[in-house]
C-alpha cells in the first residue's frame, strides 16, 4: 500500500464514466489510494509524465500481474536492457518505414473490401461491422497470422483485455482469457515453419530472425493483439462518432482546415482508449509526502492526465483545433507504444478518410454508450447512409 489519502469509488459507476471521479481526484487528492482497485492512482499529467520514467521505483516487471500471469511476460512487462532488446527485435515490424512501404497498402486493400461489403446495406454498427474487421485485418497483416480470421483476432483480443482488467477475479473471465491465449498459441505454432523458410517483416518473423525465445515471441504477439485490436477499433468507431456529433469539426476536415490526424489526436486525448497503465513499486520511495511500500501497486491514469486542466483548457470538450502535444495517449516513458506509427496510419490515413469518402451521408441513428476506465470505447455506433 501507500500512505496516500483514500478515495472510494463505485466500481460500476467508474466503469460507466470515470471522468467525474478522476476530476475530483485531480483537484483534491491527485495521488490517492483506491481500495476498490487495490492501487495508488496518479491522476495529474505532470506527475505521470515524471514518474513513468522512474522505472527503478515504478517497475513494469510484474511477475504476479494479470498480464504476465495470463499472457506471458511480454516486452511491456520488462524494464531496462531486457525491454530494450525485445523492443529492438520487434521494431522492424512496427517502424514508420515498414508501415509506409509494406503495411499501408494492405490496410487500404482490406478496408476497401470491408466498405465494399457494407455500402449496399445502408446501415451498420460502426464498432462491430466496420472498426472490428478493419482493425482485425490490420493485425493479421502485421503479426503474420494470416491463418487467423479477423473475428478470431477480435475475440481473442477482447478476451485478453477483459482478463487483464479482471481485478475483481471473476473466474469465468479468467477461463475465457485462457481459451483465447491458447488459440493464439496454436495459430502462431502453425505459422512458424513457413516463416522460418520464408522470412518477412511480420511480427512473428522478425522475432524469429532476432532469435527471441518462443515464449517471448508468443507473449509479444499476444501483446500486439490485445492492444492492437481493441484500441484502434475503439478509436476508429469513437472518432467517427465524435465528428458526427460535432459537425462543425467534421466540416473543418472536409474543407482541409484540419486533418484526420487532428481528429485522432484529440479523440485519443478526450476519450483515451488506453486509460491506465499499471506499475509495481520496486523499492520504497516518498513522492509529494506519500510513502510507497515495495510490492504495492500503482496506476498511471492516462485518461485523467489527458483531461488535466493545467494543460488543457475546456478539457472535457472535443476540439480538434487544440494543441494535444502534452497528452500521453501512447504513454510517456520507455514503454511508449511500439505500434503508434501503425495505429496512426491505420486510423488517420485509412479507416477514417476512407469511411467518410465512401459514405459522405453517414448519420447517427441512435444513442452511443461508452464503457471502461482501464480501456475505454463505444459499445456500438449505429449509423445509416444513402444507398
Amino acid at each position: 500500500m501507500s500512505t496516500a489519502p483514500v478515495y472510494d469509488i463505485d466500481p460500476q459507476a467508474f466503469h460507466a464514466d470515470p471522468y467525474p471521479a478522476l476530476a475530483q481526484m485531480r483537484r483534491d487528492t491527485p495521488i490517492c489510494f483506491v481500495p476498490q482497485l487495490g492501487a495508488t492512482l496518479f491522476t495529474r499529467r505532470d506527475d505521470i509524465f515524471t514518474q513513468e520514467k522512474r522505472v527503478d521505483v515504478f517497475s513494469s516487471d510484474q511477475p504476479g500481474g494479470l498480464m504476465t500471469v495470463l499472457m506471458g511476460e511480454n516486452m511491456m512487462r520488462k524494464d531496462g536492457a531486457p525491454h530494450a532488446a525485445e523492443r529492438k527485435a520487434t521494431f522492424p515490424a512496427f517502424s514508420p518505414r515498414t508501415v509506409r512501404d509494406h503495411w499501408l497498402a494492405e490496410f487500404q486493400r482490406h478496408t476497401k473490401a470491408v466498405l465494399d461489403d457494407l455500402t449496399p446495406r445502408g446501415a451498420c454498427d460502426l464498432v462491430a461491422d466496420y472498426a472490428m474487421p478493419v482493425a482485425g485485418h490490420a493485425l493479421r497483416v502485421i503479426t503474420g497470422l494470416h491463418n487467423m480470421d479477423w473475428q478470431e483476432v477480435d475475440r481473442t483480443s477482447q478476451g485478453m483485455m477483459d482478463g487483464i482488467a479482471n481485478y475483481a477475479g471473476d473466474p469465468t473471465v479468467t477461463a475465457r482469457c485462457h481459451d483465447c491465449t491458447a488459440s493464439i498459441d496454436a495459430h502462431i505454432d502453425a505459422r512458424l515453419d513457413d516463416l522460418r523458410a520464408n522470412p518477412d517483416l511480420s511480427l512473428i518473423s522478425v522475432q524469429l530472425q532476432a532469435g527471441l525465445p518462443l515464449d517471448s515471441l508468443r507473449a509479444n504477439v499476444k501483446l500486439a493483439i490485445s492492444g492492437g485490436q481493441n484500441e484502434p477499433r475503439d478509436a476508429i468507431a469513437g472518432a467517427a462518432w465524435a465528428v458526427l456529433t460535432h459537425p462543425d469539426q467534421l466540416a473543418l476536415v472536409r474543407s482541409g482546415t484540419a486533418s484526420w490526424r487532428d481528429v485522432f489526436g484529440e479523440y485519443a486525448r478526450w476519450i483515451a482508449p488506453i486509460g491506465m497503465s499499471p506499475r509495481r513499486v520496486a523499492r520504497a520511495d516518498v513522492i509529494k509526502g506519500v510513502d510507497f511500500e515495495p510490492e504495492s501497486r500503482a496506476f498511471f491514469m492516462f485518461g485523467s492526465a489527458n483531461r488535466d486542466e493545467a494543460h488543457f483548457d475546456r478539457a472535457d470538450q472535443f476540439d480538434i483545433t487544440r494543441d494535444v502535444s502534452a497528452s500521453v495517449s501512447f504513454g510517456a516513458g520507455p514503454h511508449f507504444c511500439a505500434g503508434a506509427a501503425a495505429s496512426r496510419a491505420l486510423i488517420t490515413e485509412v479507416a477514417l478518410p476512407m469511411l467518410f469518402a465512401r459514405l459522405p451521408e453517414l448519420a447517427l441513428t441512435g444513442d452511443v454508450d461508452f464503457a471502461g476506465w482501464a480501456f475505454r470505447g463505444p459499445l456500438k455506433v449505429p449509423v445509416t447512409w444513402a444507398t
